[in-house]
């Protein structure tokens, strides 16, 4: 099943280009624009807002696809596929750091290129399900607490409402969610308004 998608290609070599584009069209997505250097990669891309992006490592210019990479994604969350006639360990590992979604060695055939394609847009729009899923749960677990960091307490007899509707003295509302025992005893103030001729702050 193809996902409808507006890819942004980008490849220094013309004729490749147009065959890529070719296929792409082929397999039912949208080729949004075609570029041949880093530095309009990065113009087309915010200019655009393309679902992927196919980029050839070598490129033209002082700028290459690696190096492009990362400045996209630094400015927005777009699938980065690369394509490349090079597989030594090297290149590999830079383009690796920059996190792409896929790295199709050139001469590639459409089953590899139409699959790999499939596969990114699929892990990426999964992807993004799951970061508002997180964002949705954290934001309810947030209000959650907010809600929770709230007792209603009676103003007169300072009993606590707990979830369940019902009144509890705070020693046993407290005691049941701390697992603690309390000791009574009398603070000074109120020591001195039961029993004042005991506290006596003018007696000799």
């Amino acid at each position: 099943m193809i996902v409808k998608a507006n890819i942004l290609v980008v490849e220094d070599d013309t004729n490749v280009a147009t065959v890529l584009q070719a296929r792409l069209e082929n397999f039912g997505y949208c080729v949004c624009d075609i570029k041949k250097s880093g530095y309009q990669a990065i113009a087309a891309a915010a200019e655009h807002q393309p679902d992927l992006i196919l980029m050839d490592i070598m490129l033209e210019g002082d700028m290459n696809g690696i190096q492009a990479a990362e400045q996209i994604k630094k400015q927005q969350d777009v699938p980065i596929i690369f394509l490349s006639c090079r597989s030594d360990q090297e290149i590999m590992d830079r383009a690796i750091s920059t996190e792409p979604f896929g790295y199709i060695v050139k001469p590639y055939d459409n089953n590899n290129l139409r699959t790999t394609i499939q596969i990114t847009l699929l892990k990426h729009k999964v992807g993004k399900r799951r970061e508002k899923l997180i964002c949705k749960l954290k934001s309810d677990l947030k209000e959650t607490r907010r809600l929770n960091s709230f007792l209603p307490i009676c103003s007169s007899c300072k009993k606590i409402r707990d979830e369940n509707q019902t009144w509890q003295k705070i020693e046993r509302y407290i005691g049941d969610r701390l697992e603690v025992d309390f000791s009574h005893g009398l603070c000074p103030d109120c020591a001195h308004q039961l029993y004042p001729e005991l506290y006596n702050d003018n007696k000799a």
